[in-house]
């Protein structure tokens, strides 16, 4: 999930997949991440369980990439029988997230800020005003961390959908060294989970802006 940036030139650009013993590895590995999900403890509020299981019309579901590891198991258990769409990287690395998302039943649309741009742009529009939910992360795939790249604003905004912010607080969790310190939760430890709706009319009002959705996801996202 990352967002992309409309008013850049879209250059020529590889979509990477993964083939031979790589596809056969992500297999294995999917199960071990939704056994893993399973064993999670969720805390919802009663308010927020009503923002996250949302129906009624599509939304832009919006989180930071380092709570990508919650995913698959907030799909299961709250978004099941929505079909979902998420932006995933074109490179290599987005190959491997891209195959994950297939076997828990997330389908893709491949493109960033740097690569298919304006294709991944209008496809995600598309998927929206069909009926269908879309996940990005923007501050993928490569950060800065916690900053919001407009492309996830414009694509909701282009839709006329709302944005369901998703925050998560791991009380016990591991966290790597990558740009964006990405959370893995401990198997059998408590995820407390906060969302929010920004609806449709905030987000075509002109005083909505990209740093002030970062405040709100920030908001809900304590470290």
């Amino acid at each position: 999930m990352s967002p992309t940036d409309p008013g850049s030139e879209t250059p020529p650009a590889q979509i990477h997949g993964l083939a031979g013993w790589r596809r056969v590895v992500v297999w294995p590995l999917a199960v071990l991440v939704r056994l893993w999900g399973r064993s999670l403890r969720f805390e919802v509020a009663p308010e927020d369980l009503r923002n996250l299981t949302k129906r009624d019309e599509p939304v832009a579901i919006i989180l930071w990439h380092n709570r990508l590891f919650m995913v698959a198991e907030i799909y299961r258990r709250f978004r099941r029988g929505r079909l979902t769409y998420s932006l995933v990287s074109a490179s290599k690395d987005g190959a491997w997230l891209d195959a994950f998302f297939s076997q828990v039943g997330i389908r893709t649309v491949r493109g960033s800020s740097h690569h298919l741009g304006r294709e991944a742009v209008g496809v995600l529009v598309a998927r929206l005003r069909a009926g269908h939910d879309i996940g990005i992360t923007p501050d993928g795939p490569r950060g800065p961390c916690y900053k919001f790249k407009p492309g996830a604003f414009v694509v909701a905004k282009r839709a006329g959908v709302p944005a369901l912010l998703l925050g998560g607080e791991f009380r016990s969790a591991r966290r790597l060294k990558s740009w964006d310190r990405f959370f893995v939760p401990r198997p059998f430890s408590c995820v407390r989970i906060r969302c929010s709706v920004v609806s449709a009319a905030e987000i075509h009002n002109d005083a909505l802006t990209a740093e002030e959705l970062q405040r709100q996801l920030q908001a809900i996202n304590p470290d």
